[in-house]
């Protein structure tokens, strides 16, 4: 052998070689076994057969403590994903808990920059309520609703839509309603939601 060796590389080829050497002098030879089972009155023809069941065992031990190993190791994986699915719905409801409304119109189908509070069943067929929003998260889409409730009480219509992908701080959006001649007169009330959450309202009469 031509490597050269450090003095710490010697000292663990030199405790290799104890541990080998110790380890052989503990082994025995089917000689000294069969003459062991011979002094303790054991047939010594079994021999063979009691070797193949222990190294049996040894081996569904070790099969036993990789699949225990495996098992912990997909118990973990598991956790992880369901903490890091958690964490990630976490931060986005905190998302979803900082958008507010800022500003909130009731208009007609073309937007000539009014507020409308009352509304004619006669000269109205569609109205729109058109709320900007702020703290919105940039690059995701909203999932949001509108109710609208008429004087008895009665959601008469719910809009459910999805936004664009938002792409300013601001973001404005729309819910519509047709009123139509036979639609009860007095004050009617418009909310919007995100989930269930309402983030703006409007009382209107129709009149």
């Amino acid at each position: 052998m031509t490597d050269r060796l450090t003095e710490s590389q010697l000292s663990q080829v030199i405790a290799e070689v104890q541990r080998l050497s110790d380890r052989r002098d503990q082994e025995l030879d089917e000689a000294q076994m069969q003459k062991i089972l011979t002094e303790l009155s054991l047939p010594p023809e079994l021999l063979d057969e009691a070797v193949i069941q222990v190294r049996r065992r040894k081996a569904l031990e070790n099969q036993e403590r990789r699949n225990r190993l495996i098992t912990a190791g997909v118990g973990a994986l598991i956790v992880s994903i369901i903490g890091g699915v958690l964490f990630f719905q976490h931060q986005w409801q905190q998302k979803l808990d900082r958008v507010t409304a800022q500003q909130s119109r009731i208009t007609l189908p073309r937007d000539d920059g009014s507020d409308r509070q009352t509304i004619t069943r006669q000269n109205t067929s569609e109205i729109n309520y058109r709320v900007v929003l702020k703290d919105v998260p940039m690059g995701e889409k909203l999932s949001l609703s509108c109710d609208w409730v008429n004087p008895s009480n009665q959601t008469v219509k719910q809009n459910r839509y999805e936004t664009q992908p938002i792409t300013t701080p601001e973001w404005q959006t729309v819910c519509r309603h047709q009123i139509n001649p036979n639609s009860p007169t007095g004050t009617w009330k418009v909310k919007m939601l995100l989930g269930d959450r309402t983030i703006s309202d409007r009382s209107f009469e129709v009149k």
